[in-house]
């Protein structure tokens, strides 16, 4: 069998494969599918400094070989989350990354300093693409002064290792991901969804009801592909690559183009086992191709 075990930026899990933000919630409804110790870690839904209701319906949209979603980061807050949800998960034997989001990079901090007092995170994601109120709304993670200030303040105040999620929502991805690197992040995560809309041509309105929403799936793989590639040659700490990834085919395509571990989201809500059948695909794909060590794959296409 080939050695799964990675450990990057000082998160460690037995294989690479982590369930994105968003789409397995806090592994309640997961865990009764399969053992959640089969993932090398799982990153729970995005979690704000308050509880929110997150954004109207309809707001999930299929298309071709995707789906939009403008949920609005839905949660229960840091304190709910911090005392009822995590502490299920202390039971799996798996790598607990916490998304975190705010609205304003005073938040990120206040939630960043709450996570050291939880006993089984092993890392904390940060979601730049939320909106910067206090600058008109504009996304964080579009402009690289602002990204770094998010970081910097998120690492200053936890001794997690702090993941960047990146969005792809920019003119060069290579200038945000040095921006991040530079101020401190230990791993780089990308892509986030894919801004985009979908007309109803019946009521001739958008079909989201916030107007436009994030497309992910396949239909976007081909661009995560190409961003991961061009970031792993500008940085120099690892990357976790997503979007798309349906397959273990697809998984190893991320690894050669230079990610060190690799999430998997939408196809959680086609195939909810999805990820064990990824995990014992890559294997399976790596004895074929007589690969010893996943790290091998990493990026041996460049």
């Amino acid at each position: 069998m080939t050695n799964m075990t990675t450990n990057i930026g000082g998160l460690k899990m037995k294989n690479p494969l982590i369930t994105a933000s968003g789409t397995c919630g806090y592994g309640r409804e997961m865990s009764e599918l399969f053992d959640l110790s089969l993932l090398g870690g799982i990153a729970v839904k995005g979690t704000t400094l308050e509880p929110r209701l997150g954004n109207p319906p309809p707001r999930i949209a299929e298309t071709p070989s995707g789906m939009l979603n403008s949920v609005g980061l839905q949660n229960p807050g840091i304190e709910a989350v911090l005392t009822k949800e995590l502490p299920f998960l202390s039971q799996f034997d798996t790598a607990v990354i916490l998304n975190i989001a705010g609205h304003s990079i005073e938040e990120y901090g206040l939630i960043a300093e709450r996570l050291d007092s939880a006993a089984n995170l092993a890392a904390v994601e940060i979601n730049i693409s939320c909106p910067n109120v206090k600058a008109g709304g504009m996304s964080f993670g579009v402009d690289p002064k602002v990204a770094a200030q998010v970081v910097s303040l998120v690492k200053s105040k936890t001794k997690l290792p702090v993941i960047a999620k990146l969005t792809p929502n920019v003119t060069d991805i290579t200038e945000i991901a040095k921006a991040c690197e530079a101020a401190g992040a230990d791993i780089l995560a990308l892509i986030n969804t894919v801004l985009s809309m979908i007309i109803d041509i019946e009521t001739r309105r958008p079909l989201l009801a916030n107007g436009f929403g994030g497309l992910s799936g396949p239909a976007i793989k081909p661009l995560a592909v190409r961003m991961v590639w061009q970031t792993a040659q500008a940085v120099s700490i690892p990357i976790i690559g997503m979007g798309g990834i349906s397959t273990a085919e697809d998984a190893v395509e991320f690894l050669l183009a230079g990610a060190s571990a690799f999430q998997i989201g939408s196809i959680n809500f086609h195939n909810p086992c999805a990820a064990p059948q990824i995990i014992s695909g890559l294997d399976r794909w790596c004895d074929d191709h007589g690969v010893k060590n996943i790290a091998e794959l990493i990026g041996a296409a460049h």
